[in-house]
């Protein structure tokens, strides 16, 4: 099964510092049809204004991935911890038994991201915060784990963040008329990509940059780029 969500779909707020897509139902959207993706719960597409962002607030018992598509974003939490991450590049919040965090964009330019909730595995535990590096050249041609629990993905080129449930968050860049395939562990996994930018045909589906798309029972995808893309990718259970 291959669903488009057309981006013109999706649930819409704009708060006027940051103009918020949600492909899942989240704070006062909400639709039946889009609560999660199997452990997948929220995808945010957010464009954050210069010199503003979300103050310190909290959360629990989720697993919260930040790829920044344009800009940067500082990071600043409960545990101590501070970090500016830049385009291209990933930050996950393990959320655990509790801690409140406040991201900012301090740039002065607009900050455009996704910010990506998975649910964890397990409840409570200590809260947790990472960020790392991944240059989009190591992902021409081929998706690149950005943030797994997979056995190996920490072996990977820089090594995927570590989060706590049973999931991949991938990246990958195509150059027009190539294409990349992806294969599950099993066709029951649930696959939600979203092209960053460019345009792409999943099978026979055709996407552009920001829609959803959500596959299950595909033994593979195979995405081919109509224009230059910029791809990411969940698998979750």
């Amino acid at each position: 099964m291959i669903e488009l969500r057309p981006f013109e779909s999706l649930g819409a707020a704009n708060h006027g510092w940051l103009d918020a897509r949600h492909h899942f139902s989240f704070a006062s959207y909400h639709d039946p049809a889009r609560v999660h993706w199997g452990a997948l719960r929220v995808w945010n597409d957010d464009r954050i204004a210069p010199k503003s962002g979300f103050p310190t607030h909290p959360h629990n018992d989720m697993e919260i991935i930040t790829y920044v598509r344009t800009g940067a974003i500082t990071h600043r939490d409960s545990m101590g911890n501070e970090g500016r991450t830049e385009a291209g590049d990933v930050q996950v919040m393990s959320a655990g038994r509790g801690v409140a965090h406040s991201e900012f964009n301090l740039e002065d330019e607009e900050t455009t991201l996704f910010q990506i909730w998975i649910i964890p595995d397990e409840r409570g535990g200590d809260p947790g915060w990472g960020a790392r590096k991944f240059p989009k050249g190591d992902r021409a041609g081929s998706f690149v784990p950005l943030a797994s629990n997979a056995a190996n993905d920490d072996d990977a080129a820089q090594g995927a963040l570590p989060i706590r449930t049973d999931a991949r968050v991938l990246g990958a860049t195509i150059k027009a008329g190539e294409s990349v395939t992806y294969t599950p562990r099993d066709p029951s996994r649930h696959l939600y990509l979203v092209p960053a930018t460019g345009k792409v045909k999943v099978e026979d589906v055709e996407a552009k940059a920001r829609d959803g798309i959500a596959i299950t029972q595909q033994e593979s995808v195979t995405i081919t780029a109509l224009e230059d893309s910029e791809l990411v990718l969940v698998d979750a259970a």
